[in-house]
């Protein structure tokens, strides 16, 4: 009895023992999340070095260049806001702006029209609608250099596809590369048409999110396609068009070989008609090294100025409900 009279002190003894035991013992749970950073850094590390070593890196290294001048070979010189004063004074750079500005523009006023293509792309029963959206894709991916070929040859004055439609119906066409407000408007809308597949992919995306019941009690309610494409599709529909319009900003901005493609070098329009980027690679071309990157320090700055503005802009029309 005496015996087991003791056994509650000592099962006692037994629970409270291990615990004092533990307090200068370590615990394996640091350890274990240790090593599970260690092998988050691991797999993250080489896209973390990517990342800084051809974004990051640069972005400092043409900031610093665009207060000095130097040339191919090297050799820079401290000229301090030099750059700056001559960039902000040139009209180049200005005219560079405005025709940045309407080319996004241009690439802006798609967005409608793949919304509408992705409605009907989009219909209950479509047949083929896989391939349509391969057709509409392709443009997308294809080399600048090929689109440019075949969009020369359509806006070719004197024997192109354009002009010579246009001569059916007894009109005249301009010589479309060669003029400075139609070259401008030819190369947004190639830029746009490009820009179509990108665009209809994430939109039909976003539409196929859209559940179908919304669609089916407004029908029972007598709301026509109309009403609700305009007051269903359209509003759930308002986070894939804003991803979309920063995107078509932030590509718009970075024209370069579309333009370069179907102008070329040559062309007497080119001063009229040239991007931010193509100031920024026809000085860099012509050694003034300094200026082109003040130039790419101006692209970066409209380009995140415009971004910000978006971000601000669409708590009033984004909905995420």
């Amino acid at each position: 009895m005496t015996g087991f009279a003791s056994a509650p002190g000592a099962v006692a003894a037994q629970a409270t023992a291990p615990r004092t035991g533990r307090r200068g013992s370590s615990d394996p749970r640091p350890r274990a999340r240790l090593r599970s950073s260690l092998w988050a850094l691991l797999f993250v590390g080489p896209l973390l070095f990517g990342v800084l070593v051809f974004y990051i890196w640069p972005i400092f290294r043409n900031a610093y260049f665009s207060f000095t001048t130097w040339g191919a070979f090297g050799g820079a010189t401290w000229t301090g806001l030099d750059n700056y004063e001559t960039m902000l004074g040139d009209p180049d750079f200005w005219r560079a702006i405005v025709n940045t500005l309407i080319y996004v523009g241009i690439l802006l006023l798609g967005i409608p029209v793949a919304v509408l293509f992705a409605a009907l792309i989009n219909r209950p029963g479509l047949r083929f609608a896989a391939v349509y959206r391969t057709a509409f894709f392709l443009p997308y991916v294809a080399m600048p250099a090929a689109v440019a070929m075949v969009w020369r040859i359509i806006f070719n004055g004197d024997f192109g596809i354009l002009n010579y439609t246009l001569s059916l119906v007894g009109l005249t066409g301009p010589n479309w590369l060669s003029t400075e407000w139609f070259a401008l408007l030819s190369v947004g809308l190639v830029g746009m048409w490009i820009s179509l597949g990108f665009n209809l992919i994430v939109l039909s995306a976003g539409m196929r999110g859209i559940p179908p019941e919304m669609y089916e009690a407004s029908t029972l309610d007598g709301a026509s396609r109309a009403r609700q494409f305009f007051s269903i599709t359209v509003p759930l529909l308002s986070p894939s068009i804003f991803f979309v319009s920063v995107m078509t900003v932030i590509t718009g901005f970075q024209v370069f070989d579309l333009l370069y493609a179907l102008m070329g070098t040559q062309n007497p329009a080119i001063n009229q008609t040239q991007s931010l980027v193509y100031l920024f690679f026809a000085h860099q071309q012509a050694g003034d090294n300094g200026y082109a990157a003040a130039v790419g320090v101006a692209i970066l700055l409209l380009v995140g100025a415009f971004t910000m503005l978006q971000f601000r802009m669409q708590k009033r029309w984004v909905t995420y409900d």
